[in-house]
């Protein structure tokens, strides 16, 4: 892997443990490169117990194993060496998709076979006859049958689940024309029937079939479940207080009226009332509000967020099922479901086309019977005619352009993981931005107004802290050149401020009503002045956040700014990106009773987040885009990941979806007229088993080059 830092100029090799070896298993929020994983790993392998540990990159986790060893353990040390861990469930993430592999084996059984029956069938319509042409019928049978029964296993299967529920799939013609295809040609193997045999047609569907579906899935890569990455990311433990004891115990096991204890840096395991203690207050990943938040005695807090800076003791008032994040989850779950009913193209036409070739191949039966009173003969021409209109071509129009359109975006960046998200997208009239972490940073940045003597003192005492605007006031004084000044004896209190002395005088950065201001809207410097210097931030708008938003108006759609920050911080980014209509303050549940109420009124809405408390309405939305820094919850939910270029990805992908769409219209289209000019011929007698499987090749090959063509 290419470094991205300079410490990924060493790294350690890498410690052998499977991820269903190992005793835990980190969420790992902050790593990029490969310097962080020599960091992790060298970090975890010299703690004793830890007999392994490797990191993966791509999922940002880190599988330990520890045994007898408390992830706690782990997660301290992690965090000394400036490393976020969040402990996870793996048993709640769900078995591995092994589909796709699957599928290409049985490309390589099917193609390997249909190679090798093409050749035979060769010498038999060249001339080949009697006891040599008999031979090479059996060969093709002895290889053809095996292969086309585990090759063509997955539409058998779908075929079978169709029927089972009184309905027809486009698995079921096909399956129909792969079975009676290879039972006419084993027929005329065995003896039973001259006509000629079907085997390298029936192979040539499979493969072919086979590869579209394959395609079809590996171009959308799409992701584990998201309501099952929201369960895996609930803190699984729990330091309940027993009298003068803590005894760690699985969340789940929590009930309302205990007593559990949160240090800095724990994600809280249930919904509760804080009892003792101050702290800082993460609640991003629940209400996407930018700023930390300062809580004491008599606040609530909800499962999921996390404590900076103090120690909490917290009284539990809902826990498992029934927390916050839990009905986050439920919501999640429910919304994809209610998504995954969404008919594509190709299974719309499916609905109509898969009865019309089954009247028509049964017709044609019956037609030449009565005609000729010849069985077989009825029985080769209606073979005929299913595999000559078996929808290999418009099994292709949709995948193939999905393919291509999903292979384009990829190359911009661009990551569509949902089976029907280009239709979905094609359709989109309605847009809601989510501001933090979307259209802005997420960083808070020091106004440039404060002045220097000021700004010096409050970088001398936010150095040692933590804490966002510490680290944005640090930040602006080592960008305007400014030496933070010598200030002693800092102290930190939890949910305040910090404290220090100056020349021996007290100085205090912090909440505006502990400095003594008249105001607690901003953060404040008291001490250097007879009245408390106001220190403001603000969140850097996100690039191509302005450009995004016009663009977006230009086409005519209805742009929504979402957000669970404060109204009035809402209201100012709107004002800046030319946005009418903005909403804050809005909790997870109200963004999806949003999108919700927006969809029963007609409008097609597209959800645009990062946080946690957007991945419902990621779910919940016609269709969705997260950007790649993302929650995982969110990019999970989301129907496409910007893995780079920033927001223009919007555009982009709109504008692509549109055409693909207008594609696979054209794709269906073709199809159909290939089979208008087809099917006669096939009805007439008149398509041979060769002829058949290359006008349905052909026909495959036709809407493959549509899709390919470059787009204008």
């Amino acid at each position: 892997m290419t470094a991205a830092c300079p410490a990924c100029a060493a790294l350690p090799p890498p410690s052998p443990v499977a991820p269903s070896e190992a005793t835990h298993l980190l969420h790992l929020p902050d790593i990029h490169c490969g310097g962080c994983i020599a960091s992790v790993e060298r970090t975890l392998i010299v703690l004793p117990g830890v007999a392994s540990a490797r990191v993966n990159l791509t999922l940002k986790r880190v599988s330990v194993q520890a045994p007898g060893l408390d992830a706690n353990r782990l997660i301290d040390a992690l965090a000394q060496v400036g490393h976020r861990a969040e402990r996870l469930d793996g048993a709640r993430l769900g078995p591995a998709d092994t589909t796709s592999r699957d599928l290409l084996t049985r490309i390589g059984v099917s193609g390997f076979a249909l190679m090798n029956v093409m050749l035979l069938s060769v010498a038999v319509w060249s001339g080949a006859t009697g006891v040599t042409a008999h031979v090479f019928h059996l060969i093709s049978a002895s290889i053809a049958i095996p292969a086309v029964a585990y090759a063509g296993h997955p539409f058998f299967r779908s075929a079978l689940r169709a029927l089972a529920k009184g309905y027809l799939n486009m698995d079921v013609p096909i399956s129909l024309a792969i079975i009676l295809a290879s039972v006419a040609s084993l027929a005329s193997a065995l003896g039973i029937s001259d006509r000629a045999g079907w085997f390298d047609a029936a192979l040539a569907l499979t493969f072919f079939l086979l590869v579209g579906r394959y395609l079809d899935r590996r171009g959308r890569a799409a992701a584990r479940s998201a309501a099952a990455e929201l369960a895996a990311l609930e803190a699984p433990q729990a330091r309940r207080i027993d009298g003068a004891l803590e005894r760690i115990i699985a969340a789940d096991a929590l009930q309302p009226g205990d007593l559990i204890r949160l240090r800095p840096g724990d994600r809280l395991p249930a919904d509760g009332t804080i009892v003792t203690g101050r702290t800082d207050l993460d609640r991003s990943i629940l209400t996407g509000e930018s700023r930390p938040e300062a809580v004491g005695p008599g606040d609530n807090v909800t499962a999921g967020e996390t404590s900076l800076t103090g120690v909490l003791t917290v009284r539990v008032d809902r826990a498992g099922r029934d927390t916050s994040l839990a009905r986050i989850a439920e919501i999640v779950a429910t919304a994809e479901s209610q998504r995954s009913r969404h008919t594509g193209i190709a299974d719309r036409a499916a609905r109509v086309y898969a009865p019309a070739v089954h009247l028509l191949g049964a017709l044609t039966f019956l037609g030449w019977l009565l005609a000729t009173g010849d069985g077989w003969q009825s029985l080769d021409i209606a073979i005929s005619v299913l595999v000559i209109t078996c929808p290999c071509a418009l099994g292709l129009a949709v995948p193939a352009v999905s393919t291509v359109a999903t292979a384009r975006l990829f190359r911009e960046g661009i990551l569509v993981k949902s089976q029907t998200a280009l239709e979905r997208l094609s359709q989109i009239d309605c847009v809601a931005l989510d501001k933090t972490g979307t259209l802005t940073t997420g960083t808070p940045v020091l106004d440039r107004d404060v002045p220097a003597g000021a700004l010096s003192v409050a970088a001398g005492l936010a150095q040692g802290s933590s804490h966002p605007v510490s680290r944005a006031i640090v930040a602006a004084a080592n960008e305007r050149g400014i030496t933070p000044a010598d200030v002693r004896s800092v102290v930190e209190r939890p949910g305040d401020g910090v404290e220090g002395r100056l020349d021996g005088h007290p100085v205090r950065l912090g909440r505006g009503v502990w400095v003594g201001a008249s105001t607690s809207g901003a953060t404040w410097l008291a001490g250097i002045d007879e009245r408390p210097v106001p220190m403001p931030t603000t969140e850097m708008l996100a690039a191509d956040a302005v450009s995004l938003s016009a663009a977006l108006q230009d086409e005519g759609k209805t742009v929504t700014l979402l957000s669970g920050d404060a109204p009035h911080v809402v209201a100012r980014i709107a004002g800046r990106l030319g946005i009418v209509q903005a909403k804050g303050a809005l909790s997870p549940s109200e963004k999806v009773d949003w999108v919700t109420r927006a969809g029963r009124d007609g409008k097609h809405v597209l959800m645009v987040g990062d946080g946690l408390n957007d991945t419902a309405s990621l779910a919940a939305a016609h269709a969705s885009i997260a950007p790649g820094t993302a929650l995982d919850a969110a990019r999970n939910a989301a129907d496409v990941v910007l893995l780079s270029g920033g927001l223009k990805g919007v555009s982009t992908t709109l504008t692509m979806a549109r055409l693909a769409v207008s594609r696979m219209r054209q794709n269906i289209a073709l199809a159909l007229a290939y089979n208008v000019i087809a099917v006669p011929l096939a009805i007439g007698g008149l398509a041979t088993p060769l002829w058949a499987a290359l006008a349905m090749s052909t026909s495959s090959l036709v809407v493959t080059l549509n899709a390919m063509r470059p787009a204008r």
